[in-house]
């Protein structure tokens, strides 16, 4: 017989749910049939599986230690491959700058991304232990494209895991980016449109008339400063889809500096030879959380910010021929 205690980290998540993980290489039928059998239960009782768990609630498991070790396998950390610029940290959220050219999470097998890392950082800083992990799966939250840099959230408990993704998918974190476009824009604006996602070429376009297969998209956008025929561009997505800065703000004209896709060739080019830019000059440099939270109240109301990277703000001087910037000047 094994008994597994729920810590903070675990609690909120269904028992069934608590025990895949545990078990990792048990069926779901076999699961339900040593609950239905009583072979597994829950602080002393009969459980059904879809009991929500709390700090504290005591897991049985009357099962032979041939039988746990044969269902049950380790997980194993790898080793951290690259060094994270975490700027806050707490026992549920992660959030961290992430570099150019890295991905958030892997598209193929043997890519390297952000969301490999979170586990070896969370155990060296005793944020996370082996068992932990065990039963929670870390991740990031949101996603920025390979090469966008900025604020990626990460969470590290379950706690952090539902809250980040339901205050995300609600839209009530704030997120705001920086860009370098084409043109002089004088004045802040809101634009709205229908985004088309074109899946085989991973390209979208944008028609401000409604379209069947378009998802209602918003992007609100105010100039930090402009000259020379560029504006240093602060943005804040309403709403989140795939490339929606880059191809809204290339819709209206302003198209993003280095982005070779939806991007203005012939400055492009200027970039490359000059700065050695080969992707956009898009940064998601600051958010900002709710000011009445349930949980993870630590970050009720905070506004965490991530500097611009040194090309990207090399970039930015020359162009426009300003002093140093910083975030909230």
């Amino acid at each position: 017989m094994r008994e597994i205690e729920i810590t903070k980290k675990e609690e909120g998540q269904r028992l069934d749910k608590m025990l895949q993980k545990y078990l990792n290489k048990a069926g779901k039928s076999f699961l339900y049939k040593m609950l239905r059998k009583k072979n597994i239960k829950l602080n002393g009782k009969k459980a059904a599986g879809n009991e929500k768990l709390k700090a504290g609630d005591c897991i049985a498991l009357y099962l032979a230690e041939e039988t746990i070790e044969k269902f049950r396998e380790e997980v194993k950390v790898q080793e951290q491959k690259i060094p994270l610029d975490v700027l806050y940290e707490d026992e549920n959220v992660l959030l961290i700058n992430k570099p150019y050219g890295i991905l958030s999470q892997k598209a193929g097998r043997e890519d390297l991304s952000i969301n490999e890392q979170i586990a070896p950082y969370a155990l060296e800083r005793g944020l996370m232990s082996a068992e932990d992990l065990n039963r929670i799966k870390p991740s990031v939250c949101n996603r920025l494209d390979r090469n966008t840099t900025g604020i990626l959230i990460a969470g590290i408990s379950l706690e952090g895991l539902q809250t980040m993704s339901e205050l995300l998918k609600k839209r009530e974190i704030d997120k705001y980016y920086f860009c370098i476009v084409k043109g002089e824009i004088k004045k802040k604006e809101k634009v709205s449109g229908y985004l088309i996602k074109d899946e085989k070429h991973n390209k979208v376009t944008v028609s401000r008339q409604k379209k069947e297969k378009g998802a209602y998209i918003e992007t609100w956008y105010e100039p930090i400063s402009c000259k020379n025929g560029f504006t240093f561009l602060k943005v804040k997505l309403v709403t989140g889809k795939t490339h929606q800065i880059r191809a809204h703000l290339a819709g209206q004209g302003h198209p993003l500096a280095g982005d070779f896709k939806y991007g203005d060739e012939k400055i492009n080019r200027k970039l490359r030879a000059e700065f050695g830019i080969r992707g956009q000059l898009l940064h998601c440099g600051e958010i900002r959380f709710p000011e009445n939270m349930e949980r993870c109240v630590s970050l009720q109301g905070r506004k965490i910010q991530a500097p611009l990277p040194e090309k990207f703000e090399r970039v930015r001087s020359e162009l426009m021929g300003d002093a140093v910037w910083e975030a909230g000047i």
